[in-house]
């Protein structure tokens, strides 16, 4: 018997998307964040990642008993809804990084017009503000 989780649809990508923007909007919109993501090494940027796939992993296949990632769909080994999950973590947290103006707006005095640092420290306040957003993500996908 499958599980009533197993089969994914892309109703559960929106689903995901919710949860995604509900938590990441706090942490874009915060200077604490951008100030936290420009004093980061490159390693912390790998270890937020690492984080986010473990809490999306956890969430999604430990923590709900009737899902079971060899029962899904997948695409290269990995199951089309943890793909859809990282995607939607990391998107949520950037589309509205962009919508919002925050690289600018917390960064433009610090880095003015180096686009790359810029981009660097981007990178990294997604990567932590992800870290929430997976939690959101995951959350609606199961409840759903």
């Amino acid at each position: 018997m499958v599980g009533r989780h197993s089969r994914f649809a892309l109703a559960d990508t929106f689903q995901q998307a919710v949860g995604g923007f509900l938590l990441a909007g706090p942490f874009v919109v915060t200077q604490e964040v951008w100030d936290l993501a420009a004093s980061m090494a490159w390693y912390q940027l790998g270890v937020t990642t690492l984080l986010v796939f473990a809490i999306g992993y956890a969430a999604l296949y430990r923590a709900d008993a009737d899902r079971d990632p060899d029962r899904e769909a997948e695409v290269a080994g990995v199951p089309v809804r943890f793909v859809s999950l990282m995607a939607v973590s990391y998107l949520s947290v950037f589309v509205l990084a962009l919508a919002f103006d925050a690289p600018n707006t917390f960064l433009g005095a610090q880095f003015g017009t180096d686009h790359r640092e810029l981009a660097w420290v981007t990178l990294k306040a997604v990567s932590v503000g992800s870290v929430f957003s997976v939690i959101g993500a995951a959350t609606a996908d199961s409840l759903f």
